[in-house]
């Protein structure tokens, strides 16, 4: 009895929803076109860090080769890109990374990524309000912040900010009611400020180029101490590295790329547009690779001439662009740069803000978060309560928080979203298309046949009989997938823990790394030599396995970087969020409901009899 409950228990955790190929009707309103999803995708993804990042980056970790650090980030950002792109027409849903693990993988970790998102926005909404406060606070003199800190000062350092920043919390309800009047509101606002921040980081560009000197980009020891010898004694490098293009070697490169895939965060806001895109199964992944290649050039284009301009040494990480046109003669191309900070913080703001409420809604509608969140205006269709609320919590946590302990939590959040899409693809890939149950659950009566005629065998894992997929194959991908994400974790662990014995040539950990390599090799090519499945789709993830399972590294690698004190407020959140799925989701969960239900062709054998018993009453 006890094993029966336990079974019965695991089942619901991995319980998956099925979907209806194609479009499903949907209460939210079809108005996006792919122009808007490329504009909404680009100004969330091309924030404020354009006109910072690429400063803080080559003065500390790349120099020059910053531009390498951002191609290895775009390549690196472009495989999740991918993958988001192939579930964007595969399930043209809202919901996200969320929709995509409930579908593939099951309930509890569906509902722990769509948890996760909802962290990520949040904390990227109030991070990003506090930075377009702070900003235009410095534009007008820090007025505002020398007013608030002299009159209401808030003394609990790391948890509560210096002082309440009323600004922020005003323009995160300002812009909730701009999310709340539709989605086209939304989109025009966003493209608006998207066309005006392209313009202002052309107008960088092309001055850099012009203003720009090749010689910064082969600094001599030499160059440095004319550089330096009006300030202090210090005639050495010292930290600045060797000069040259590559000033920090390939591990700056290494270093910087790993600080730069941050810069491509935001492009997945685009796949929350599912239910309200006008033709989602293409213009989804046209969307995201369009953006994704906009930003790549956005950043390559500032960085490089950001570092033509001046000197990589000379760089103030605060504010590198206007020191930049300071040190070049034009000064007052600094207020353009601030006008254009303003802008991408905008899009960035909304960027963050208008995925939220389509993912709590998403999760709500499926029962797994409180009903009431799927309630939908009719007059504007949008989700109008997950959209309030959404906006009022992360209104709250601008107003009162400490927000940079926290934004490490954004990126677990999003690097787990990223992981979990990329097992999906892999394993949806090789599933067989008889996996699409019909409205009784029940499977066809062909798939049955195969499935029962079919046995696993060694020989049939690298050399499998048929050329479509079938139950069996599909089943040896699933388990083959996990063991991957758990070997992959392992190694990634060993890597960025346990460096330093492996690069000295400690035999033990040689040996662990080899052995890792060598499961990971094998179990690849087992996936390999499955077959996969030929439904047309307007985009596919090419050279599978290998993009997604590199893709899959790369994220769980960045995650391994995590602190402790990260990991420990990422173990509190998940806490709170398994006591209301354990609580309340798993029982009012649609799946839940579905089972409790008798299938269609009983439901209506029970009818028939009751209609011929009581026509045989009435005679």
């Amino acid at each position: 009895m006890l094993w029966q409950a336990l079974c019965r228990f695991g089942q619901k955790l991995v319980r998956r929803r099925t979907l209806e190929p194609g479009m499903a009707e949907t209460r939210l309103a079809r108005c996006l076109t792919t122009l808007d999803l490329v504009a909404l995708g680009v100004g969330s993804t091309l924030g404020a860090g354009v006109y910072v990042l690429a400063g803080e980056v080559a003065k500390d970790k790349a120099g020059p080769s910053i531009v390498i650090c951002f191609l290895v980030a775009a390549l690196s950002s472009m495989l999740a890109g991918l993958c988001y792109a192939e579930f964007g027409a595969r399930v043209p849903r809202s919901g996200s990374a969320y929709l995509y693990s409930y579908v593939t993988v099951g309930e509890l970790w569906a509902f722990t990524t769509g948890w996760n998102l909802i962290l990520s926005y949040v904390i990227g909404t109030a991070s990003v309000a506090r930075a377009w406060s702070s900003a235009f606070d410095n534009l007008i003199g820090n007025h505002i912040s020398q007013t608030l800190q002299g009159s209401i000062s808030l003394h609990v350092p790391h948890v509560l900010a210096e002082y309440p920043d009323f600004f922020a919390m005003g323009l995160v309800l300002l812009l909730t009611g701009l999310l709340a009047l539709g989605a086209s509101e939304s989109a025009l606002v966003t493209k608006v400020f998207t066309v005006v921040n392209l313009l202002v980081l052309g107008f960088v560009i092309i001055s850099g180029f012009i203003k720009g000197d090749l010689h910064n980009w082969k600094l001599t020891e030499e160059d440095y101490k004319l550089a330096v010898a009006g300030l202090n004694d210090t005639y050495s490098l010292g930290p600045l590295g060797s000069g040259g293009f590559v000033p920090f070697g390939f591990e700056g490169i290494l270093r910087g790329a790993a600080t730069c895939f941050y810069a491509f965060v935001g492009f997945d806001c685009i796949a929350t547009t599912g239910e309200e895109a006008q033709n989602p199964q293409r213009s989804i992944p046209t969307g995201i690779v369009i953006s994704l290649f906009v930003c790549f050039l956005a950043y390559f284009g500032v960085s490089s001439a950001l570092t033509l301009m001046m000197p990589y040494y000379q760089l103030q990480p605060e504010s590198p662009l206007p020191e930049a046109f300071l040190y070049t003669g034009w000064d007052p191309a600094r207020y353009v740069v601030a006008i254009g900070s303003l802008c991408a913080l905008s899009t960035s703001l909304l960027g963050s803000m208008f995925p939220m409420p389509r993912v709590i809604y998403a999760m709500a509608e499926d029962g797994l978060l409180f009903r009431v969140l799927a309630r939908i205006y009719t007059g504007t269709h949008t989700p109008i309560v997950a959209t309030v609320v959404s906006g009022i919590i992360a209104a709250f946590m601008a107003f009162l928080f400490e927000l940079t302990d926290l934004v490490d939590l954004m990126s677990i959040g999003t690097l787990l979203a990223y992981s979990l899409v990329a097992i999906c693809v892999l394993i949806l890939r090789y599933q067989p298309d008889q996996e699409m149950r019909n409205e009784e659950g029940e499977v066809e009566l062909q798939e049955e046949k195969i499935h029962e005629a079919e046995k696993l065998t060694l020989q049939g894992l690298f050399c499998p009989l048929n050329s479509i997929p079938t139950p069996l194959s599909g089943q040896v991908v699933y388990v083959c997938s996990s063991l991957l994400a758990l070997l992959l974790s392992v190694l990634c662990l060993v890597l960025a823990q346990w460096s330093t014995p492996l690069l000295s040539g400690d035999p033990v950990w040689i040996a662990v790394f080899v052995l890792l390599l060598m499961l990971i090799t094998g179990i690849t090519g087992v996936i390999w030599r499955q077959p996969q499945s030929s439904t047309p789709l307007h985009f596919k993830v090419p050279a599978l396995p290998l993009l997604p399972l590199m893709s899959i590294f790369v994220n769980i690698y960045l995650m391994m970087q995590m602190t402790a004190g990260t990991w420990a407020r990422f173990g509190v959140w998940m806490l709170i969020g398994f006591a209301i799925y354990f609580g309340y989701g798993m029982q009012h969960s649609l799946e839940e409901v579905k089972s409790d239900q008798p299938p269609l062709k009983s439901r209506a054998k029970t009818v028939d009899l009751d209609l011929s018993s009581a026509c045989t009453h009435s005679i």
